[in-house]
């Protein structure tokens, strides 16, 4: 697992983020790595998230694989909420979610 945050000189390594997304993904897949982009380009210092990036062939769980394997990139907020968004980041709600 992967835990991206931009730094921003006023965040403080104790600090946590308001917002934590997760992201499950292929190293191999642009899909993938186009969401992430994209994902992280609407971080602001006055919305600042993080994202844990899971790579589901490297998370040794056939459940985890069986359930994304075709989905991938798949967006959570948060793990117990429906996702967000696969293949392509739904901006929108990104920036929703990001206003509470």
């Amino acid at each position: 697992m992967l835990n991206l945050l931009r730094m921003d000189p006023r965040w403080r390594e104790d600090d946590a983020p308001p917002m934590q997304f997760t992201l499950y993904s292929r190293s191999y897949c642009h899909l993938c790595q186009d969401m992430l982009d994209a994902l992280l380009l609407l971080q602001t210092p006055q919305q600042p998230f993080s994202v844990n990036v899971i790579d589901i062939d490297q998370a040794n769980d056939p459940v985890l694989l069986a359930r994304y394997d075709e989905l991938v990139p798949v967006l959570f907020a948060d793990l117990d909420q429906p996702e967000l968004c696969h293949y392509f980041l739904d901006e929108a709600k990104v920036r929703e979610l990001l206003k509470k």
